[in-house]
Formats: structure tokens, sequence, C-alpha cells
């Protein structure tokens, strides 16, 4: 363990190189509605179809750990939208493993058989952080499908796979504010701060978690049209989905640090609780709390069911248990909408165990609040 705490610090300490980079490099984007306009519609253009039929998109995972809200949130509103035919893909087909709450889900396509009914290749990858990051079978076949020529789109620390595929040298990208030091070793490449999401010559890249909200809503609309975009952001309730993105905002200082060192040793964690889930249940909503509340440091959350899996409002199917009804259930509220939720989820994480834990959370999943 202490071995552990030592190589957490040491990592707190190098990452204080954040700040001197962020200050140095190039400058691509400024307040302001007209250029950030500019910069949305140049990024909507680059992820526009490149054929007439409709597209076929691949949300590829790591059996044995992908990141919750970047996989579960881009295909909930993917396959709502409607505008494209989505599969989730893994090595495996199968079970793949979700963190940070520890859920599980049943409905991947293993990559072998995809290529087998896909020979053309998909049109669309997103890819979502998986741990760990270098698994040979990913890379292999993210590296394939863009030699097929599919847009390759990596989501917050899924950057760091899709460098791994050798797909970010000599690109601008942006990426979470963590990984831009183990980004920027990658030769060529240019870091574009204060941008949400960047495309460069068919590879597109986010900041952290919660910018798979604004970058799918923008692929929605380079398949769908604005009105579709649009109509789906009011379900959800986003009011805008532009690349504007204040990165000054986050990164590590000596408190954060130290929050970081904490969360990620995690020897106190001991609140195990359950989120109770039903058919048809909101992935979007369902994502963004459980995200929120695990990243605390705090609690571990298990799906809970009297009929066991659960099959989604996506169409995925959620490993799900009977719990003991004594045991502590995560809050949602079918009455909110899915952004109002992680906000009422915050709050309560404020209440429950302090509003600098709440802040680092939202460093976390770089969300500012709204």
């Amino acid at each position: 363990m202490f071995r552990s705490i030592w190589a957490i610090m040491a990592v707190c300490i190098a990452a204080f190189s954040l700040t001197s980079i962020a200050a140095n490099a190039p400058v691509s984007a400024r307040a302001g509605d007209a250029f950030s306009q500019q910069q949305k519609q140049a990024f909507i253009d680059a992820l526009k179809p490149r054929q007439e039929d409709r597209p076929l998109i691949a949300i590829l995972a790591l059996n044995e750990g992908t990141e919750m809200t970047d996989l579960l949130l881009p295909h909930a509103l993917l396959k709502r939208a409607d505008v494209a035919d989505v599969q989730l893909v893994a090595p495996h087909s199968g079970r793949v493993n979700l963190y940070p709450p520890a859920l599980q889900i049943e409905s991947a396509q293993d990559t072998h058989r995809y290529d087998q009914d896909h020979p053309g290749g998909a049109d669309y990858i997103i890819v979502p952080a998986m741990e760990p990051d270098n698994d040979p079978a990913v890379t292999a076949w993210l590296r394939g499908q863009a030699k097929q020529g599919a847009i390759v789109i990596g989501v917050c620390s899924g950057v760091r796979v899709v460098g791994q595929a050798g797909l970010l040298d000599g690109r601008r990208f942006t990426g979470h504010w963590y990984d831009r030091s183990t980004l920027l070793e990658y030769p060529g490449v240019t870091y574009v701060p204060q941008q949400r999401y960047v495309a460069d010559r068919g590879v597109a890249t986010t900041t952290g978690i919660s910018a798979s909200v604004p970058v799918t809503l923008a692929l929605i609309e380079a398949i769908g049209g604005q009105e579709k975009a649009q109509a789906l952001a009011a379900e959800i309730g986003v009011e805008s989905w532009g690349p504007e993105h204040d990165s000054d905002r986050f990164g590590l200082n000596s408190g954060r640090a130290w929050s970081y060192m904490m969360n990620k040793a995690a020897f106190w964690r001991g609140e195990e609780w359950v989120v109770d889930v039903k058919d048809g249940m909101d992935d979007v909503a369902l994502a963004l709390a459980a995200d929120a509340w695990s990243r605390t440091g705090h609690v571990s959350i298990q799906a809970a069911s009297p009929a066991g899996p659960v099959t989604l409002r996506s169409g995925l199917v959620l490993v799900a248990r009977p719990a003991d009804k004594a045991m502590h259930r995560l809050p949602l509220s079918s009455e909110l909408k899915p952004m109002n939720q992680l906000d009422r989820t915050l709050s309560q994480i404020a209440e429950r165990y302090g509003a600098k834990q709440r802040d680092w959370v939202m460093q976390e999943m770089e969300y500012a609040g709204r």
C-alpha cells in the first residue's frame, strides 16, 4: 500500500508541470460567440459522413475495464437520435466491466464478428477511456479501422488509447487535463487549449468525461442535422454543445494534489451502495450520477433489481442482482433531466462529503457546472 501511495505522490508532483505546459501551449480559441460558432462548425464539417448510406458507428470497449460515462452516454444518445447503426464492440463478446462504479453490461459484439459483418469497416469509431489503455487487440483493431477510413473519436482518456494506436502522431489534439503531459510525448502533436473538442484529419479528441455530452451532440448534428441535435439536447437538459472550454480552470494545485492522492489510495472506501434499476431506465442519468458518486472515493456502487439483469433504454443489458433493502440507495430522480440530475448529485456530494470533495469530482469529470 505504501509503495502505491508514494507512486501516486510522485505522479501528483509531476503533474504540477501541467500549469507551465498550458501556459506555453499555442492558443487556438478565445472567448467570443462568433469564434466559438466558427470552431463548432469546422468540427461538425470534419465529422460529416463521407458516404450517403446510413453510417455505421462502433463504440469500442475493453472487456476488462471501460469508463462508464464515456461509453454509456454516446451509445445512449446515438441510439436515441437514430441517425446511424450503432454497435458496442469489444475484443470478446458479452460482458464489459464499467468503472468506476463497478457496473457491468452484457451487450458487446466481438471485433472479429464485427469485421465479418462489416468488411468495409465502420464510418466512425468512438473510443472511451480504458484500463489498460494499451491492450494489443484494441489498438490493432482501431488502427485497422482507421486505415479503412473510419473517423476516430477519442473521448476523455480514450485519447490515450488513440495515441497508443499511433493515430495522434502529427495531429492537433485535446484531452483530459491529467493526460496532457503523456499525450504531448507523441511525435509531432500540438495541444489545443480552451476547446472541448478538436478534429484533425479524421481523428477527433475531447477533454474530460463530461465532454462526452457536447461531442456526441456535435456528431449527431453532423449526421442528422441541427434540429435533431437540438431536440435531443433539450431532452437531456443541454442548452449548447459548442467547443468553448476554460482549460485553465482544471489541473492540480497543492490542495487538489492531496485530494487526488487520497482518492486514488482510497483505503477508507467502505460504503457499498446500490442503484435500483429497471427495464427502460435512462442510461445517461444513470451514468452521470453513478460516475460522480463513485469518484468521491467513498462509494462503491452495484446495480440492484429483484428480477436480475435489465435492459436499459438504449438496449444495452445491465447486470443486476437482488440487494438487501437495508443497503444505501443511490439517489436518482426520474423527474429530472440527466444534466439536472448531475447538478443535483454534485450538490448532494457537497452536503455529504463537503465542498472540496464535490470540487474534486468536478475536476475528474472536467465539468464546470452550470
